[in-house]
């Protein structure tokens, strides 16, 4: 990726991925889970939002909602920007903002629409669909409902990330290699793999052989504390 490649016209691109992931409000039903009060998605300590470098070039210029992450922001565990950095793919940048209170839902970054999902790349290299992050069960109350996901959400999900494959092949090879690092955790747990298929239903993934097994999302077992 870089600046003399085609550009995402990220104003469109955001406007067009503004699906509530539920119906429901589930940063409130999260809250009272953390410690700090805030949802877990919102709060630095928990979770450290990534942009684009050419999303950033928009945010910036459009709000004071965003600056580039420091590593001081989480007062109970500062860190330095390096330690993180040195794992944060070339084209991506850390962000930080001004926290919920100040939310400015229209200028949230595409990693906040996304989260706690992100988009599953078989081992053939096709994008199927929205798998999640297993580090967040215990605080994501939408990883224990994955049924209130909205099929609005679920079709914007997918549009947005065809559209940003379609000129960024780097970023589908970093989720790519996600989606590899899953099959194996989910191998060594002896778990199947949750995913919300892009053809509108939802399946087990055996993360051995990735053959898919239809259920029904309500079924599944929930994660404490929201089991």
């Amino acid at each position: 990726m870089d600046n003399s490649s085609p550009q995402i016209d990220f104003k469109s691109l955001l406007a067009g991925f503004n699906a509530s992931t539920t119906p429901l409000d589930c940063g409130k039903l999260c809250a009272p889970f953390n410690p700090s009060g805030k949802p877990f998605c919102c709060d630095i300590c928990h979770a450290v939002p990534v942009a684009y470098k050419p999303e950033w070039d928009y945010l910036k210029t459009h709000t004071t909602l965003w600056h580039l992450w420091r590593g001081d922001e989480c007062s109970d565990e500062p860190m330095s920007p390096d330690d993180l950095l040195e794992d944060t793919p070339e084209h991506l940048l850390l962000l930080s903002c001004k926290g919920p209170d100040h939310c400015e839902r229209e200028y949230r970054a595409t990693s906040c629409r996304q989260f706690p999902f992100f988009p599953y790349i078989s081992s053939d290299s096709i994008f199927i669909g929205l798998a999640h992050d297993w580090e967040f069960e215990s605080k994501c109350w939408i990883l224990s409902h994955l049924e209130q996901v909205t099929s609005d959400y679920r079709q914007e999900f997918i549009k947005t990330f065809d559209l940003i494959f379609s000129y960024w092949m780097d970023d589908f090879d970093n989720y790519a290699a996600l989606s590899e690092e899953v099959r194996e955790h989910y191998l060594t747990l002896h778990k199947h793999i949750p995913l919300l298929h892009r053809n509108g239903s939802d399946y087990l993934i055996n993360p051995k052989n990735e053959t898919l097994k239809k259920i029904n999302l309500s079924k599944l077992k929930k994660h404490p504390p929201y089991a």
